[in-house]
């Protein structure tokens, strides 16, 4: 698959990109994005040094659409999940 985006660093979201990181050979980049930043930096430093993908942060609120837009054509995933509160 290659470049997954992860949109939310909570409870549900923590799970879910421990568990994209334990399949590196499936999702060799991720991008951690959230509302709080030092979250989704917390949860990188946490990982690396245990998987071999690549891990990203970046802040963003989940409600702006011109904001995820923009994230999404910075990186281009090739997959989204968006595990943000609704």
């Amino acid at each position: 698959m290659g470049k997954c985006m992860i949109i939310g660093c909570g409870g549900v979201a923590s799970v879910a990109i421990h568990k994209c990181c334990q399949n590196s050979e499936v999702f060799d980049e991720i991008i951690i994005a959230s509302r709080t930043k030092s979250k989704c930096d917390e949860l990188k430093e946490k990982l690396e040094g245990t998987t071999k993908t690549k891990i990203y942060t970046e802040q963003v609120d989940a409600d702006k659409v011109d904001e995820l837009i923009a994230l999404i054509e910075k990186y281009k995933p090739d997959v989204v999940l968006n595990l943000a509160l609704p």
